[in-house]
């Protein structure tokens, strides 16, 4: 189709395949908000559930951490949890970026959207 134009049908075919590559990212992205992680502190005592972009879903809270005089070690337990459950949300999605961008010849540690 392209054939006489030198470069141009080259130039053509690395946009079409940036538009793919942007298509499957939204697909990607819209995909993350139904992967589900969870975060676990205090040996499972606290529980933080939250979706692979990293938006908290629930708190699941043992009672018998609910001790008088204990307020500060609860406070600490759940934001540990959520803490856990946000860094293997972004694991998780470095991981689906990956999986994504291994076939572009890009080199490690390119972070994708630029």
């Amino acid at each position: 189709m392209l054939k006489g134009l030198g470069g141009l049908g080259d130039m053509a075919k690395m946009m079409k395949q940036a538009q793919e590559m942007q298509g499957k990212m939204a697909q990607m992205q819209d995909d993350l908000e139904n992967v589900i992680v969870e975060g676990v502190s205090g040996a499972g005592l606290v529980k933080a559930t939250a979706t692979a972009k990293g938006e908290l879903k629930g708190l699941d809270i043992d009672p018998s951490i609910f001790n008088g005089d204990d307020k500060e070690v609860v406070e600490d337990l759940i934001l540990a949890a959520i803490k856990d459950a946000q860094t293997k949300a972004n694991e998780r999605a470095q991981e689906e970026m990956a999986k994504m961008t291994e076939g572009l010849g890009l080199p490690p540690g390119v972070k994708l959207p630029f």
